[in-house]
């Protein structure tokens, strides 16, 4: 059971950065790096998300060290926003736990050719139509119907699949994190149980801090990325936030009920049961992988629906089509995977698995796997806020590369659970406190807006700040929200 708070050390190593040195604990194998501010630094005390980043240090052929990005909070085994790599060849391991139950929980940008003064005078029929349209809630199908078969097609082909069925254009996989299909996914190793629960979850928004929103660009902070991105002072886009929904629940799930004696049989200690783990190379290392690879699939084929259900909306509520509204994909990001990628690590070249938990990718320009259309710059990172704040776009920097194996933060950041949300509401309205501030939400349950009020987060403007000074990614355009659909 975790403690209220953290009390170990955190030694500051600059503006934007503390560390937990390894020496803190005898089983740490390298220290733990957290990216913060002082404005942050309270509230990561708050619980035990800090002795999490010490916990992921003592995991087997773990490089550098345990990282934790500002809106880092407590999660399962791993904090949210944690960031580690493995090296296979050192005995690395894989950990569900380093990934999450939401396997590829991401976030993808649409860009509208609309401004403000197009549509503030219809935001609440758009955000009415879009909430009748798109199902969002926990467990809830929607009219995307999928066999077994179809299901393990789509694993292995992520939105191509449903492209092919002209639900999409094919330039949105050019605009997507690994044209949305992760290579050598395995659906085979996804359970029955798992491709039942997906069957009929592709193209919903599931709950908790999920959301598509309606937005508008409010600050340009630097021109000349936002122009190669497309953005520009009071555009409209859409924000779509959704993962891998109940296929992807249950591959984490099944992964940890197989690791669940991993760690005696392959010699590791572990500070907590929650970090079960096995070497990426073992037989249940290997299952996971392509179990986890197929989920993360079915996440950025699940985005790629709810565009298109959002794209119809618009269509009909304005009259005109998608096409014609310029409703294109900026880029969509994964922020819950582990991705076996190359890195440089004192001075050498590795492969690597790194484990994002509630981080992001953020690779620089000129990197091989930022699409072409942005490798001039770096690669587009989407950092959405609470509903009543803001969201951020953002472009990676070297410093990720350099410094946290090209990852940045994902989010805000919980300030409170989802519980003490809930205690803080009372009797007040939070679609009305919204409905002050500019914004039209709309959700499927009373709680889906108590547990998510904007006091329920961090400020993503702190956030960001912390990111960009530690060149980690920068600074390119803000966006306040205008409208709002959720569980």
């Amino acid at each position: 059971m975790q403690k209220s708070e953290y009390t170990g050390p955190l030694e500051q190593v600059d503006s934007c950065c503390y560390r937990i040195p390894k020496s803190y604990r005898s089983d740490m194998r390298v220290d733990g790096l957290i990216f913060a501010s002082e404005t942050l630094l309270d509230a990561i005390r708050k619980d035990q998300a800090a002795e999490q980043v010490a916990n992921v240090a003592t995991l087997p052929g773990i490089q550098s060290a345990s990282f934790a990005m500002p809106d880092i909070h407590w999660g399962y085994g791993f904090c949210i926003g944690g960031v580690c790599a493995t090296d296979p060849a050192e005995g690395g391991v894989i950990s569900p736990g380093g990934v999450g139950y939401d396997i590829n929980c991401g976030v993808r940008l649409v860009k509208t050719n609309l401004f403000l003064d197009d549509v503030k005078y219809r935001i609440r029929d758009l955000i009415k139509g879009l909430f009748y349209t798109i199902p969002a809630g926990a467990g809830r199908s929607g009219k995307y119907k999928f066999d077994s078969t179809e299901t393990r097609r789509l694993m292995t082909q992520g939105p191509r699949f449903v492209v092919d069925r002209d639900l999409g254009v094919p330039r949105d996989l050019d605009h997507t994190e690994a044209n949305g299909r992760i290579d050598d996914a395995d659906p085979q190793e996804v359970s029955d149980h798992a491709v039942k629960r997906g069957s009929e979850q592709c193209g919903t928004l599931g709950s908790g801090n999920h959301f598509l929103e309606v937005q508008v660009v409010d600050s340009v902070f630097d021109a000349d990325v936002a122009k190669v991105f497309g953005l520009e002072l009071n555009q409209v886009c859409v924000m779509i936030h959704s993962g891998s929904r109940g296929l992807g629940y249950q591959v984490c799930d099944d992964a940890l009920a197989q690791f669940r004696n991993c760690p005696q049989k392959y010699g590791i200690t572990l500070p907590d049961r929650q970090l079960a783990c096995a070497p990426a190379e073992s037989p249940e290392g290997k299952k996971y992988i392509g179990a986890m690879r197929a989920a993360a699939n079915y996440g950025f084929c699940n985005r790629q629906l709810l565009m298109q259900q959002a794209r119809e909306v618009f269509a009909k509520e304005l009259g005109r089509t998608w096409e014609d509204l310029g409703m294109e994909l900026l880029y969509d990001v994964a922020h819950n995977i582990a991705k076996f990628e190359e890195h440089t690590v004192d001075g050498k070249k590795k492969k690597v698995w790194v484990h994002r938990k509630g981080a992001t990718r953020a690779f620089p320009a000129g990197h091989s796997e930022v699409p072409e259309a942005f490798r001039s710059v770096g690669q587009p990172v989407i950092i959405p806020g609470d509903m009543g704040r803001a969201s951020w776009v953002l472009v990676g920097a070297q410093g990720s590369m350099d410094r946290t194996f090209g990852s940045t933060c994902h989010g805000a950041g919980r300030a409170m659970s989802r519980t003490a949300a809930r205690k803080n509401v009372s009797d007040r309205k939070i679609e009305k406190e919204l409905e002050a501030r500019g914004v039209i939400a709309m959700a499927s349950s009373r709680n889906g807006l108590t547990e998510e009020q904007p006091n329920a987060y961090k400020n993503v403007d702190h956030v960001v700040n912390v990111v960009h000074e530690a060149n980690l990614s920068r600074k390119v355009a803000r966006m306040r929200p205008i409208g709002v659909i959720k569980g």
